[in-house]
C-alpha cells in the first residue's frame, strides 16, 4: 500500500481535484495509481470530469513523480495518513468526501481509528453565554469520564471549553484545525493546543506551515462530523458555522443532539431550529449518556482475529470468492459491517468494473446487500 499512498498524496496536489472526485476516480479505475496514467479520454468517463478538466489534470500530473514527491513531502510532514493506510480512521472512509491526506500530531490511539472507542463531537458558537459555557463543561466532562473521546475544532468559545474540560478530568480529546498541525489558531489557545497533543491529537488536512484561511474552517467541519459517532451543538446562532457541522453529521447518517436554550437568546436560535427539525434535545448529563447508550455497541474485546479463509455457502467463481472474502475481512477488521466499494480494490486487485459486476452477482444470489452511499455488507 506504500505505492498507493504516494498516489493519494500526489492526486491531492492537483488543482480542481477534490475529495469527492478522488473517490470517483478510485471507483472508476480501481486504484489511484491506475488513474494516474489514464489518458484524458479515459478520465472523461468519470462523473464531473469534462474535456477541459481532463486535459488540465494530464498537464498537472507531468509536474509530479508520486513516489519522489512522497519522499520529499515526508521530510516536512512525517506524520499523516491516506485512505490507502491501514490506520486511516475507518469512520472517515464512510463519508463521501474523506480527506486524501490527514496530518496528525500528538498521541495516536489506533482503537479510535478502528472505531472501537466512540468519538463524540462538541461544537458551538465562539461567544457562548455563561449558560452555554457551563453546560459545555458539564457535558464534556461527563463524556470524558465515561470513556468517550471528545472531538472539536480548537476555536474560541464552545470548542475551547470542550477541549479544556475533557483534559481537566483526564480524558482524551481530538482537535481538528483549519491550519497546519504546527500552526496554532487562535494564538490564545497555544497552551491548550500543547495540552491536547499531550493527551490526544491535533488533526488537519493541510500540510505543515499552512496559515489560517477563512475557507479552511468550514471544510474542516466535515472531518469533525465524519470522525464522530454523534455531534453535539451547544449554543449556536442562526448563522453559526457549527450548524454546518450539524447538517454534515445528519447527511452522514450520524446522530445530532442540541442543548435547548432560551428563545430570547440569539445564541440559542440555531439549536432550537435544529431541535424543531428533528435533532434530539439534551436534558442533562444522564439523559445524554442514555441517548448515546442507544448507539450500536462494539464488542468489548480488541480487534477480532481474521481467519485465513471465510466459509462460503457453496462454490463460487474465483472473482466472486475474492470479493466476498475481502468484504468479510474488511468488515471484521474495521468492526463495521458496511464496506465502501473502493475499499475492496486494494485487497482483491480487481478493477472497479470487475468488483461492481461481482457485487451485483453476489447481491442477486442473496449473499450481499447494497446500502446507501455505495456501501455493501454480507447478508
Amino acid at each position: 500500500m506504500v505505492k498507493e499512498r504516494a498516489f493519494w498524496l500526489a492526486w491531492s496536489q492537483l488543482h480542481g481535484v477534490g475529495p469527492i472526485l478522488l473517490k470517483r476516480l478510485q471507483q472508476q479505475f480501481g486504484t489511484l495509481s491506475t488513474a494516474w496514467s489514464a489518458k484524458a479520454s479515459a478520465l472523461m468517463a468519470v462523473e464531473g470530469v469534462g474535456q477541459q478538466s481532463a486535459e488540465a489534470i494530464v498537464a498537472q500530473r507531468q509536474q509530479y513523480d508520486p513516489e519522489t514527491f512522497l519522499a520529499e513531502h515526508e521530510q516536512a510532514n512525517p506524520d499523516f495518513w491516506t485512505p490507502a493506510d491501514a490506520d486511516y480512521p475507518r469512520l472517515l472512509l464512510e463519508i463521501p468526501d474523506p480527506p486524501a491526506v490527514l496530518y496528525y500530531q500528538g498521541l495516536v490511539d489506533l482503537q479510535e481509528n478502528l472505531g472501537q472507542v466512540p468519538m463524540i463531537a462538541i461544537v458551538g458558537t465562539r461567544s457562548p453565554s455563561e449558560y452555554g459555557r457551563r453546560w459545555t463543561r458539564r457535558l464534556s466532562s461527563a463524556l470524558a469520564k465515561q470513556g468517550f473521546t471528545v472531538v472539536s475544532g480548537l476555536a474560541q468559545g464552545v470548542d475551547t471549553e470542550a477541549h479544556r474540560s475533557c483534559l481537566q478530568v483526564g480524558g482524551r480529546t481530538l482537535a481538528v484545525v483549519g491550519t497546519g498541525v504546527d500552526v496554532v489558531y487562535p494564538w490564545s489557545n497555544r497552551q491548550l493546543c500543547q495540552q491536547v497533543m499531550a493527551q490526544g491529537l491535533v488533526l488537519s488536512e493541510y500540510p505543515a506551515g499552512t496559515q489560517p484561511d477563512r475557507v479552511h474552517f468550514p471544510r474542516r467541519n466535515r472531518i469533525i462530523a465524519g470522525l464522530s459517532r454523534a455531534t453535539l451543538i451547544l449554543e449556536a446562532p442562526e448563522r453559526s458555522g457549527a450548524l454546518i457541522t450539524a447538517h454534515l453529521a445528519n447527511d452522514y447518517g450520524r446522530d445530532v443532539y442540541v442543548l435547548p436554550g432560551n428563545s430570547d437568546n440569539p445564541r440559542s436560535l440555531g439549536c432550537l431550529k435544529l431541535w424543531n427539525n428533528g435533532a434530539q434535545g439534551i436534558l442533562g448529563e444522564d439523559h445524554l449518556l442514555d441517548l448515546l447508550g442507544t448507539l450500536p455497541q462494539l464488542p468489548p474485546s480488541a480487534a477480532k482475529s481474521v481467519p485465513d479463509q471465510i466459509a462460503l455457502p457453496f462454490d463460487l467463481p474465483v472473482d466472486l470468492t475474492q470479493v466476498l472474502q475481502a468484504l468479510t475481512e474488511i468488515a471484521q477488521r474495521s468492526q463495521n459491517d458496511a464496506v465502501q466499494l473502493d475499499q475492496l480494490a486494494p485487497v482483491t486487485n480487481l478493477n472497479a468494473g470487475e468488483i461492481s459486476s461481482a457485487l451485483l452477482q453476489l447481491e442477486l444470489m442473496g449473499l450481499v446487500v447494497q446500502l446507501p452511499g455505495m456501501r455493501y455488507q454480507r447478508h
